[in-house]
């Protein structure tokens, strides 16, 4: 194994920066649509006021320390690149890969570790893989033995990984999500073995094979069922696999859409009923497939350049990788910071992945990075939570957001930069008689020719931070 993890570990700097990056920076929002339940605008409102959430992708890729899924995808990318003694041949490969579980044992597992690392850090909601494209549970489905309650880990007591993160973290008072991969490249009824598959789509043609695809149709169906019925309440269901769509939903403008072969409809609307009969109010976030079923947008390893007035999340990673990799190149603090403020000015949430390990713990520094951003937002997070944003948005180095008549204004300031003792909001105005303030710190700032000062002692006060939190009454 140790010679997978060095062979292979370079593979997964492709996934966060090539994938899917691509696929969802193209996707018109123009046509999102306004969904109709109360319970879900309800919800969807809730949804964006909480601003801060966690991902997590976790399989058996981890113990490779590859890319999530994608190696085993028969296409000539960057991301699906193999490596290793069994990537001459794929069908080899795909049944090594496929051997995983056999000594997939996490036993270091401690979601409420987790749960309280994300609780510290601000996060509000998490996300979690339930099944990624290649088709392994990461719950006890009884529809498929490719799951983590049947590798050595099915004697702990915590085996059902998927329950316990969905425990832990509600337990916390967090939104909780699944994610759930509508393509199966694991199941004979999408990868179907008659035919070889020549790259992600399904390896036939479902109007062909009709059977085949009402096989596979009612498998995604009875896991969904499972997730929605089996694991207490759950807010999101986060779809991913935009290439299983209805075959009217290709957008030829697009050009990753392009690829896609076949109509491949797995009947939304009856999942997405079934769902919510169990789960009122649900969250559906059928990625890339815009209509009703999208209740959010999700561009993904990226933050839009502009504010966007419907519902949105980016979901980026805290390193290179969405899946673990031995060495990750974890972002700075600031860098992180500064990645929310620019969010939620824009109008949107930001989901951050950490990716576990295949013993079932995180890498130290992911614990040290939600730690140190749990301190800034402990000062700031007045301006992230609940507020909506005030235009300009974004400014130079300035981001705005409100609530009620109160306006915040963020400095994102340099790596190491002081408060500076002047400081002059771009793009809004100031009255006479504001009460300014900086957050955390009652001593009302005076104002002086239109600019705000900060005195010297009162900079002293509050450190050196990512961003300055000037709060405008």
């Amino acid at each position: 194994m140790k010679l997978y993890t060095i062979l292979l570990s370079t593979l997964s700097l492709f996934s966060a920066l090539s994938t899917s990056a691509q696929q969802h920076a193209e996707q018109d929002h123009s046509k999102y649509v306004v969904p109709t339940d109360p319970l879900v605008q309800k919800k969807l409102a809730k949804w964006q006021d909480v601003k801060f959430g966690l991902m997590m992708h976790w399989g058996t890729y981890s113990q490779w320390g590859i890319v999530e899924s994608w190696s085993l995808c028969p296409e000539d990318e960057g991301w699906c690149e193999r490596r290793g003694p069994h990537s001459h041949d794929w069908f080899e490969y795909k049944k090594a890969y496929e051997e995983i579980p056999k000594t997939f044992n996490p036993v270091k597992f401690n979601p409420e570790k987790w749960a309280s690392a994300a609780k510290n850090a601000g996060m509000k909601y998490v996300v979690f893989t339930t099944k990624h494209h290649d088709g392994f549970a990461m719950f006890d489905s009884k529809y498929t033995d490719y799951k983590i309650t049947n590798t050595p880990f099915k004697s702990n007591p915590k085996s059902n990984v998927t329950k316990e993160i969905l425990s832990a973290f509600r337990n916390q008072g967090f939104m909780t999500g699944t994610y759930f991969s509508k393509p199966d490249w694991h199941t004979d009824s999408y990868w179907w073995p008659y035919f070889p598959p020549k790259d992600r789509n399904a390896s036939y043609d479902p109007k062909k094979r009709p059977e085949v695809w009402q096989k596979f149709k009612d498998f995604t169906y009875n896991q969904i069922e499972e997730l929605m019925s089996d694991y207490g309440s759950v807010d999101i269901l986060w779809l991913d696999g935009g290439w299983v769509r209805p075959f009217n939903t290709i957008d030829p403008n697009i050009s990753w859409q392009k690829s896609i072969t076949y109509e491949q409809d797995i009947d939304m609307a009856r999942i997405a009923k079934m769902a919510r009969s169990h789960q009122p109010g649900l969250l559906v976030v059928d990625r890339t497939v815009t209509g009703e079923f999208e209740n959010y947008v999700t561009p993904e390893q990226q933050i839009p350049d502009n504010y966007m007035s419907i519902p949105w999340e980016s979901c980026l990673t805290m390193g290179d990788s969405w899946s673990y990799i031995p060495k990750e190149n974890f972002k700075t603090t600031h860098k992180l910071v500064h990645t929310l403020v620019d969010i939620v000015a824009k109008g949107g949430n930001l989901l951050l992945n950490v990716a576990p390990g295949p013993d079932g713990e995180w890498h130290q520094e992911a614990y040290t990075r939600l730690e140190e951003m749990g301190k800034w937002m402990n000062v700031n997070s007045i301006g992230i939570y609940e507020t909506k944003p005030l235009s300009p948005y974004r400014k130079g180095k300035w981001a705005y957001t409100k609530k009620g008549n109160t306006t915040y204004a963020f400095y994102l300031a340099e790596a190491g930069e002081k408060i500076p003792v002047s400081l002059k909001p771009e793009g809004i105005s100031l009255s006479a008689t504001a009460k300014i303030t900086l957050a955390g710190n009652k001593k009302a700032l005076k104002q002086k020719e239109g600019a705000i000062q900060v005195p010297a002692k009162t900079a002293d006060e509050i450190g050196v931070q990512p961003a300055y939190l000037l709060v405008i009454e």
